[in-house]
């Protein structure tokens, strides 16, 4: 069941959906869970919850609070004219550094609720690439940091995420969407070339024949095998590194 919070931010106040674990694999160990572009709702609180039902705490916080009140959105937003400029617009107010200076007050909401063991994160779309950021941001609290269908993980942009990879000490999983024109295939090797070079432990693989946004039920091209598949891999990897 989700709780509603209010996070105190250096920004404002950001609002989260905490999720407490339950049945019998209940544990210590907390998941921050970035949203993709079209922010916070019941999809990805569905998400939280089968989250919490693997036995974690789980927050969902709402990345683009500072320009409350906003949308909603759907995953259609793109193909609209009138909601792609506001859209792109939140999605370029809201960067890699907001984020990650709000993920100290998003790690320590976790812990006030119980979360008092190993953290991690997973990220979708625009949240992919915030996932590893808050690993290099915070390596001493993150122990795992997931991406899926994540863009420019590895651009020319200054704040890319693989220019981080040397200050992640926990460990790092991509999974890529089998074509994806925010993550080609000269990124993913650039990504792959950064974390060996920086001795994370990490694993990039790709779903071959999943589009964009494949994992997340609400998406127009959401593939339910593919996303079964994705689930079995999320929860071994926290399962293996936050236990």
């Amino acid at each position: 069941m989700r709780q509603d919070v209010e996070i105190q931010t250096a920004d404002g106040v950001a609002k989260a959906g905490l999720f407490a674990p339950t049945g019998p694999n209940a544990s210590k160990a907390g998941v921050i869970l970035y949203c993709d572009a079209f922010g916070p709702r019941p999809a990805l609180y569905g998400m939280a919850e089968r989250l919490a039902d693997g036995g974690y705490f789980v927050l969902v916080p709402d990345l683009f609070y500072r320009a409350a009140p906003y949308g909603p959105f759907d995953t259609n937003a793109f193909n609209n004219e009138a909601t792609r400029g506001e859209l792109r617009a939140l999605l370029q107010a809201t960067t890699q550094a907001m984020t990650a200076a709000d993920t100290g007050a998003f790690l320590d909401t976790l812990e006030e609720a119980g979360a008092t063991g190993r953290i991690g994160t997973v990220g979708y779309c625009f949240g992919g690439g915030r996932a590893l950021t808050a690993a290099a941001t915070y390596p001493d609290r993150i122990a795992a940091a997931a991406s899926f269908h994540g863009g420019n993980l590895a651009s020319d942009a200054p704040d890319s995420p693989h220019r981080k990879a040397a200050d992640i000490r926990g460990r790092v999983y991509v999974g890529m969407a089998g074509t994806d024109s925010s993550f080609p295939p000269a990124q993913s090797a650039k990504l792959a070339e950064a974390l060996r070079e920086a001795d994370v432990d990490y694993v990039l693989e790709n779903y071959v024949g999943m589009p964009h946004g494949w994992t997340v039920s609400d998406h127009s091209v959401y593939d339910a095998q593919g996303a079964e598949r994705h689930w079995k891999r999320l929860l071994a990897f926290f399962e293996e590194t936050l236990r």
